[in-house]
């Protein structure tokens, strides 16, 4: 992975989302479940963009995983061995029901795929869960079962770590990514301590107005 940093800025992370919408609304989600910290502002964004006149606001939940942990010695971020729960949905407190539903996962980056795959993964025994719970027998009702998608600003051209199901990487009405990227470390705008100096790496690079 080179070291040079790729500054992405508020303004191309709000076109990015622009451009996807499109896409995504062939989806029809239901509901975003956005990845923290990273997934957090797509989300709110691409919500915007997927409000049809007259229909209802689609709601966003949280989760929260962690796959970066600290060094000891140098203080910076390396890649975790495995994924961390650190917050998951309380479906009960929020009234929360999977089942049938148009799920749509969202994150910044497809990285080495082990955070999506770990988040895919339960968030389907979850709905499978669910459906048991109601006494719903999916392979009668194949009409119940939940259905994911996923969305991510970026997705880096390198071998993943993990997979995700083939019905959904080779859809692109249920995979999302607004742009193909090499695989270089890419700080985004919420991560800065000094937004000024991000958005004046950003223009230099050619990253803050995103061109398709």
């Amino acid at each position: 992975m080179s070291d040079d940093k790729e500054y992405i800025s508020y303004n191309n992370v709000h076109q990015l989302c622009q451009f996807s919408a499109t896409r995504i609304k062939n989806f029809q989600p239901d509901l975003i479940i956005a990845i923290g910290g990273g997934g957090f502002i797509p989300a709110r964004i691409l919500r915007t963009f997927l409000k049809e006149p007259g229909a209802r606001t689609i709601r966003i939940f949280a989760i929260i995983l962690s796959l970066y942990e600290q060094t000891a010695e140098s203080g910076e971020e390396a890649i975790g061995a495995k994924v961390q729960r650190t917050q998951w949905i309380d479906y009960e407190q929020c009234k929360l029901d999977l089942v049938g539903k148009n799920v749509l996962i969202v994150d910044e980056v497809d990285d080495t795929r082990t955070t999506l795959h770990y988040a895919l993964s339960e968030l389907e025994k979850d709905a499978e869960e669910q459906a048991k719970a109601q006494g719903i027998d999916l392979e009668k009702n194949p009409e119940s079962k939940t259905t994911f998608g996923i969305f991510v600003l970026h997705d880096k051209l390198k071998p993943k770590k993990a997979d995700l199901p083939p019905e959904i990487i080779n859809d692109n009405n249920r995979y999302f990514a607004a742009k193909q990227v090499p695989d270089k470390w890419f700080a985004y705008p919420w991560e800065s301590k000094d937004i000024v100096y991000h958005t004046k790496r950003a223009m230099e690079q050619g990253n803050d107005v995103f061109l398709p």
